[in-house]
């Protein structure tokens, strides 16, 4: 095994697309130190000795315990210069890991008292992208997200904003946090005026609740694609469904382990997806909390799952299909997938 390994194509050359980061959990671990030190910021041990921390959000104190640490760590971006340099340094780790296409989820709220209001932290947020995009060399674009556990007038207003931005770099609509707060078929008229307005429908699902939930993600707001998904391998039928309408899976699986959705890497059920035909983008999740970026969920797809090269390629491509990058450029980094694959082990 350890002799295929080594003959093995190596994946941070792979071109692929990123489609499920968050904003405040795409920060370098290095850098949530140094600004808690400049800000006289307390970290708990969780961040600093004992990280990455140990989590498990499958109960709700746990959950609690999660949104606590991603609250701390969010505290530290304070200064326009400090959203500049976390995308500036998730680009520059994209580029390194062979991600060629990176959309990245913010929910403005979050920062919208520090930085003048909602309007004004997504300029900011988009104004960095785009300058951290060019420094990298490498696309990028920004997904507006709703909070499940906030009133659903909060998800209209950030609808409204994001179809604002529609074509100025906002591609999507998305609706995040906890699905047991919240059900999807509340957020209905939300991602209306998202779909109206051109954007990408891309809700959480299927990650602390079952088939069910992505099912409701499905039929109630006409996802494109659902974040997570992945207990939609509960489902046959619903796996058929997704097959069927080439909706993606944004599967994370060091995020399901180290939230306790799944108990170890082998009991992700990323083959199960995958040989059902269901498209799948691999995805980081929040680096900062589960300590890996995209790599090693490449890796893992190798290592674990026992994706041979030629899947790991398909993979990449349907993490390109699934995006909204440019029809230019997905083509030119499809032929770049084949050269990967046709390139001597």
């Amino acid at each position: 095994m350890r002799q295929h390994m080594e003959m093995a194509r190596p994946l941070n050359t792979l071109p692929k697309a990123h489609l499920h980061l968050h904003f405040t959990g795409s920060m370098r671990h290095s850098t949530l130190i140094e600004l808690a030190r400049e800000q006289g910021v307390h970290l708990p041990d969780a961040l600093v000795e004992d990280w990455p921390p140990k989590l498990r959000a499958t109960d709700e104190r746990g959950w609690f315990r999660f949104q606590r640490l991603y609250d701390i760590a969010r505290s530290v971006l304070r200064r326009p210069e400090d959203v500049h340099r976390l995308l500036r340094e998730a680009a520059e780790d994209e580029a390194r890991e062979g991600s060629r296409w990176l959309e990245i989820q913010v929910d403005p709220s979050g920062y919208a008292q520090r930085f003048g209001g909602l309007t004004e932290t997504l300029e900011l947020v988009l104004d960095a992208t785009e300058k951290a995009a060019r420094q990298a060399g490498i696309g990028m674009a920004v997904i507006v997200a709703a909070n499940r556990t906030r009133h659903t007038l909060d998800a209209r207003t950030l609808a409204r904003l994001a179809a604002h931005y529609q074509g100025r770099g906002v591609v999507g609509f998305g609706l995040s946090n906890d699905e047991r707060r919240g059900r999807a078929r509340d957020f209905e008229h939300a991602f209306r005026i998202a779909r109206r307005a051109g954007l990408l429908a891309v809700p959480h699902g299927g990650e602390l609740l079952g088939a069910a939930s992505v099912a409701e993600c499905l039929d109630d707001l006409g996802a494109d694609r659902i974040g997570h998904g992945v207990r939609a391998a509960e489902s046959p039928r619903l796996m058929e469904r997704l097959a069927d309408r080439q909706i993606t899976c944004e599967v994370c699986p060091l995020s399901n382990v180290g939230l306790g959705v799944a108990e170890r890497p082998e009991d992700v059920p990323l083959r199960r997806l995958f040989e059902a035909g269901v498209p799948i983008a691999l995805g980081a999740d929040d680096p900062l909390l589960f300590g890996a970026r995209l790599l090693p969920q490449y890796e893992l797809a190798r290592e674990v799952y026992g994706f041979a090269d030629a899947e790991l390629a398909e993979l990449a491509r349907q993490s390109i299909r699934s995006s909204t990058a440019p029809d230019a450029v997905k083509k030119e980094l499809l032929g770049e997938i084949d050269a990967w694959l046709a390139s001597p082990e």
